[in-house]
């Protein structure tokens, strides 16, 4: 009797988030650019004032990650997205087209629903109020049960600011308790535009069941290349810099290390030189056996966690210091568990022959689970990074760090923490999500052709002008052929 009583506060509660949040945006459409800057300098500012808090209640909630870290991600997507985002036309008249004259308008999608993962919750909270409120939307969030409070906390935080700086109330809102009852209501009803999905491959599906537009991501699994031109030192230090910042949870860290046989031993040397601990096979197995659960779901308690942790777990001893666990594989999927992603301190390592046994690689580990998100490659070769631009990913991450590439913080995309995969990876859009996808575009569309009053008469006339050959003649040789063509029909 206590669950369902739950689940029906749980689904009220829901409701009336959605109406309260639909009533704001509803205000919230009226206000100028001006109003809107305002808001989100304020909103900025929370954020960065809370970065550290923010940070350790994550951590201590849920268990995953770093607090350094997290507060980075925490003024990553309040400071510089703000920087990225400021210039952005999202309201009024957004573009001028004198030749084509076409004005473009920029509308609010409306209420959107933001759906959270324990492993970013915090700073994908922030990410996604400040985008929203750049588009004169509302914002509801489903927050992941193992990271409520954190969850909680920002969007409280982020509401507060918003609404200090003249934005109406409840415009940001957050589920209290949240059940399968309540996203499954939230995701459905009529007040939400859109649903922006960061999360688990379920979660993200069930989001483009709901019937209506949606934006979600899919899992990374990303291939990691070094190839035989690349400056050794440098890509290890790229590799282990991405896969121990927050302790691998974002998405697009390296989840496997690819690197031909000319170059194998000089790598592995590289990796141990900077903190890198090559499993033996049995050390490997037993790691594995630890990081999955129902098969290759990731085990939580061991997602964004330290080689220490890990290592324990396992029953395994690792020299003091080590930063990156490192198993290799002989193949991908079944019977070879570190060939599916892994968002902790753990990676698979691959030897090759060349280039071309590298792609084919590439492409198992990424229909493996990680088609159309990200992909790295360390090479000094341009024409090589060409040819891995050819593989089934939007993100081709060269010499970078593969987790702050592609989220923007080491290249120059845009700085985001929804990275789309594109249809090959069922997502409805490749791009870093920006505010620019949170904007309907109206065109006023002025005539600049001249249109004849019957153009199939016109268009006979000239035909028949052309050729010499009268109007009567020309309908005469069609009559026949609709008629030749009627015969052939009937046998």
């Amino acid at each position: 009797m206590q669950n369902f009583d739950y689940d029906l506060q749980s689904l009220q509660e829901t409701r009336n988030l959605a109406r309260q949040a639909k009533l704001a945006q509803t205000e919230l459409a009226k206000f100028n650019s001006e109003q809107i800057d305002k808001i989100i300098c304020n909103m900025v500012k929370a954020a960065e004032e809370n970065a550290v808090s923010l940070a350790k209640l994550a951590v201590e909630e849920t268990g995953f990650g770093k607090v350094e870290d997290k507060t980075f991600k925490n003024q990553f997507a309040s400071t510089e997205l703000y920087k990225f985002i400021k210039p952005m036309q999202t309201i009024g008249v957004i573009k001028d087209d004198p030749v084509n004259k076409i004005v473009e308008i920029a509308e609010p999608v409306g209420l959107l629903m933001g759906i959270i993962p324990s492993t970013n919750p915090t700073s994908t909270v922030i990410y996604k109020s400040i985008i929203a409120m750049k588009t004169r939307n509302g914002i509801v969030f489903s927050p992941h049960p193992s990271a409520l409070k954190c969850t909680l906390q920002a969007a409280r935080l982020m509401n507060d600011a918003a609404v200090a700086a003249g934005a109406p109330a409840n415009i940001i809102g957050c589920i209290s308790k949240p059940t399968k009852v309540a996203t499954d209501e939230l995701m459905k009803c009529d007040e939400v535009a859109m649903i922006i999905a960061t999360g688990g491959s379920a979660m993200v599906k069930a989001a483009y069941s709901a019937g209506k537009p949606a934006l979600g991501v899919g899992p990374g699994n990303v291939p990691s290349y070094i190839e035989r031109t690349a400056n050794v030192a440098k890509a290890v230090k790229n590799i282990i810099t991405s896969k121990t910042f927050d302790y691998g949870t974002i998405c697009a860290s390296e989840q496997a290390v690819i690197v031909e046989e000319c170059m194998r031993d000089q790598v592995m040397e590289e990796f141990k030189r900077q903190g890198g601990y090559f499993m033996t096979p049995e050390e490997t197995n037993r790691v594995a056996k630890k990081l999955f659960v129902r098969g290759h779901a990731m085990n939580a308690k061991l997602v964004g966690r330290s080689p220490a942790v890990i290592a324990e777990s396992a029953g395994i001893t690792i020299p003091p210091g080590t930063k990156v666990l490192l198993g290799e594989q002989q193949g991908v999927g079944e019977g070879y568990p570190l060939s599916y992603e892994k968002l902790t301190t753990v990676l698979a390592f691959y030897t090759v022959k060349n280039w071309e046994e590298a792609c084919d690689l590439c492409i198992k580990l990424l229909n493996n689970g990680g088609v159309g998100h990200s992909l790295s490659i360390h090479t000094e070769n341009p024409e090589m990074a060409m040819k891995f631009a050819e593989k089934p990913v939007f993100r081709i991450l060269v010499n970078t760090p593969s987790t702050h590439g592609g989220v923007g913080v080491s290249t120059g995309l845009a700085p985001a923490f929804t990275l789309g995969c594109g249809t090959w990876g069922g997502s409805a859009t490749s791009d870093n999500v920006t505010p620019m996808h949170l904007i309907n575009k109206k065109r006023v569309a002025y005539g600049i052709k001249e249109c004849a009053e019957n153009a199939a008469t016109t268009s006979y006339s000239a035909c028949s002008a052309e050729s010499g050959i009268s109007e009567d003649q020309l309908m005469n040789v069609v009559n026949e052929v609709i008629s030749l063509l009627k015969k052939r029909g009937d046998h």
